[in-house]
């Protein structure tokens, strides 16, 4: 029965009914001992009689006491009185969401000033292993001096391996129920439909992503007035979410910027995989958008900061011969590439663009998905020495074509049917997004910093066609694809000699075959080293060929000065080049600036957000950091791109074990790829778990058979085991085969069992790595 007010429950004295839910009553009470009010919440004597949910209720108790945040209701005790279990709680007085919520949606700057610390509490949360499942409105309070207050983490659970499935039983048996339930979501055992994501829907796990979902929902309900998706009954509105795409925020209010759209969309995408992977990022997304809306018109959906963007797909190929494939996806290349050297135009890049490549995938998706107000798509047709290149630039809003053409030329126009399209392309830009006059004067800048950007490529047609069949081999990764791609640009700057661009591109080509073993690494650097240095002597403001530069200098020459300078000069030119603020991210990184590389990384990926590349580097940045749970969602991102990238299982693997799930850790380490990081994360795994005799045999194989060029991860693993002398021998080794992998030790966990010998000092000193 419900308490009634005079009632007590040992020291305290109800006053007031305050609410109920499906795991208990709320009441406000009188804390006689202390003489203040507080909330009370009692389980029902029926719900009390059962294990189960007396398991549930003891899980809630856990579950909030671990949470101490501004933004989070404050869990005082858990007490038991003549057999009635109870929690007392911070009694929050003020008004709910749902009190606050207007028709056509709230100011802006009002809607950010609830949304931030509603993100806050929910990262605190999601960093704890938190999950809260039943974000509503009804359960964020704002009190009467204006605080943001999340309630009622009744149906959070400990996202830990042990809860996983029992959970997933759970939502299974109670989903129907849950569908059938009605809108005002009282008693619900899993959430409140209109809040749900899809997955909750299906009776599968929940995860923090799953309230990244239902944070966009209330988003966008207070941005708009109404929910994203609705209809006459709950079977229906589950229906919408599991099927339909919301009206986009910038459709319902003109006023409201792109950049929240974009917030809201990928928070609301149907696939867990495919939204916003961390609630900080939204937090800090959020922000960047608070911090613009202060400084300027927030009130229109341009961005903010002026910037027009675009992404460049790959051209269709629609001549005869498939052969010609690496022609057309080299065209928009070199295109994607003079465009992104043009200030003030935010050109995603190749990486992310590329993925779309045979996809069947609209215009609004794509745009939505690589966050661009405009898509550049085309075709090209080549007989001989003819070609047709059609192209057309798109307006993601609406799919309606700001500009269009057809050319028809020879290869040896090919040049300056580049230069048109980019000169169109950039006027274009600046006339309908940016609204600058479309007179002489505009063309003719246009034309001037297309030829400025052009700068390094090539005279020779043909010795354009090597790079750009080169670069098509390149993207196969393979050692054999890697060494016909060499060839062709040697033929390349053979025919060119000043061609800039192919002696960047060889340069780059033989760094990667240092670092990825296929070549000995000091003659492999050696050459990069003259191939970039041939382009400076030729264009000394390629920005690629600086980053190339500072790599090397990082990776071999172990020339720290020396890359900063590089990166310097490569961020002054191209500060919004992806492979640049990756660069950067990696020195900072191996320095121990973790938080500057962190949000370096994050930079890269606004440039490229389906980079796998970057996912791994962020995922490594935010490890070290300490903060796993993220480096987990990077790591997980950099899989979903690309599902057999070489070292990530591993990475992912050890933050799992970081984590206390060894199984899981396991698991994930006998998913590598690569043999022999496969046996290095088996070794430290291994151990981590107690089975010596298997660390002791993946460490024996990796040593009798990789030793030669893994001689790093070989100390890392006995630095794991604590067998400080053989670490320090090891990382002497790798240092006299100029192992590239030492550029990671300064931060490696795997070596902290060296740090108190003084021969760590020393050899950090003589790394050049010292504090």
């Amino acid at each position: 029965m419900p308490l009634t007010p005079g009632t007590r429950l040992g020291t305290y004295e109800i006053l007031s009914p305050l609410g109920a839910g499906g795991m208990g009553e709320v009441y406000r009470a009188r804390d006689t001992r202390l003489g203040r009010e507080i909330a009370v919440k009692v389980l029902p004597s029926e719900v009390a009689a059962s294990p189960d949910s007396l398991a549930r209720f003891e899980r809630e108790a856990r579950t909030v006491a671990g949470l101490n945040h501004p933004n989070i209701v404050t869990l005082f005790s858990v007490e038991d009185e003549g057999g009635v279990r109870f929690l007392t709680m911070e009694l929050v007085e003020g008004q709910t969401l749902v009190d606050l919520m207007t028709p056509g949606g709230l100011p802006l700057a009002r809607v950010l000033e609830l949304a931030i610390p509603l993100a806050d509490a929910l990262v605190a949360a999601h960093e704890r292993g938190v999950i809260h499942r039943d974000l509503k409105p009804g359960n964020v309070m704002v009190t009467r001096e204006g605080r943001v207050k999340v309630l009622d983490f009744g149906l959070a659970k400990m996202a830990d391996n042990a809860d996983n499935a029992a959970n997933a039983e759970e939502a299974a048996a109670s989903n129907a129920q849950t569908i059938a339930a009605p809108l005002t979501g009282a008693g619900e055992v899993l959430g409140t439909i209109p809040y749900m994501a899809p997955e909750q829907l299906r009776g599968e796990t929940a995860d923090a992503r799953s309230d990244l979902f239902a944070f966009g929902v209330l988003l966008y309900e207070l941005a708009t007035g109404r929910r994203p998706f609705t209809g006459a009954s709950s079977a229906e509105v589950g229906s919408a979410i599991l099927r339909d795409t919301p009206e986009l925020l910038t459709r319902v209010r003109t006023d409201l910027p792109q950049d929240l759209e974009r917030v809201v969309s990928r928070c609301l995408e149907k696939n867990p995989r495919e939204r916003i992977q961390s609630t900080l990022d939204v937090s800090n997304e959020l922000r960047r958008l608070r911090k613009a809306a202060e400084r300027g018109t927030p009130g229109t959906p341009a961005a903010p900061d002026k910037v027009a963007s675009i992404a460049v797909l790959p051209f269709v190929n629609r001549s005869a011969s498939a052969d010609d494939e690496y022609f057309s996806d080299g065209l928009a290349d070199e295109l994607l590439n003079v465009l992104a050297r043009i200030r003030g135009i935010r050109v995603v890049a190749r990486t992310s663009a590329f993925q779309f490549k045979g996809t069947k995938d609209d215009i609004a998706t794509i745009g939505q998905k690589l966050n661009v107000a405009t898509v550049l798509e085309g075709s090209v047709r080549k007989a001989g020495n003819r070609i047709r290149v059609s192209v057309q630039l798109v307006n993601v809003v609406d799919s309606s074509h700001l500009w269009s053409e057809t050319y028809d030329r020879t290869l040896d126009d090919i040049f300056a049917v580049q230069d048109d399209i980019a000169q169109s392309v950039v006027k274009e830009l600046r006339t309908s997004l940016l609204g600058e006059a479309p007179d002489s004067d505009a063309s003719g800048q246009a034309k001037a910093e297309v030829a400025q950007a052009a700068k390094g490529r090539a005279t020779n047609p043909e010795a354009h066609r090597l790079l750009l069949l080169a670069r098509h081999l390149f993207d196969r990764l393979t050692r054999e694809d890697f060494a016909k791609g060499i060839e062709y640009l040697k033929q390349a700057v053979t025919l060119d000699p000043e061609f800039a661009g192919a002696w960047v591109e060889l340069g780059g080509a033989h760094t990667s075959e240092a670092d990825y073993g296929w070549v000995p690494a000091v003659a492999g650097h050696a050459r990069a080293r003259e191939d970039v240095e041939r382009a400076l002597g030729l264009e000394p403001d390629l920005a690629e060929a600086h980053a190339t530069v500072a790599w090397t200098r990082m990776m071999h020459d172990w020339d720290w000065a020396g890359a900063e300078a590089s990166i310097r000069r490569a961020m002054e030119l191209a500060p919004a080049s992806s492979q640049v603020l990756r660069s950067a991210g990696s020195l900072a990184r191996k320095h121990g600036r973790l938080d500057e590389a962190i949000d370096l990384f994050r930079r890269s990926l606004e440039q490229d957000p389906l980079s796998s590349a970057t996912s791994h580097n962020l995922g490594m940045a935010l490890d070290l950091a300490g903060r796993f749970r993220e480096a987990e969602e990077m790591y997980r991102r950099a899989l979903e791109l690309s599902p057999q990238r070489l070292v990530t299982h591993s990475t992912l693997s050890l933050v799992l074990l970081a984590q206390g799930r060894p199984e899981e850790a396991l698991a994930e380490a006998t998913r590598e790829p690569e043999a022999a990081f496969r046996l290095w994360v088996l070794a430290i795994v291994h151990h981590g778990m107690g089975h010596e005799a298997e660390s002791d045999a993946a460490l024996r194989e990796l040593t009798e058979k990789y030793a030669e060029d893994f001689a790093y991860q070989v100390a890392e693993v006995h630095g794991a085991r604590g067998e400080v002398d053989a670490a320090l021998e090891w990382l002497e080794r790798a240092h006299a085969k100029r192992d590239s992998g030492l550029t990671e030790m300064k931060g490696s966990p795997h070596l902290r069992s060296l740090h108190g010998d003084p021969r760590w000092s020393a050899f950090l000193k003589k790394m050049g790595l010292e504090d």
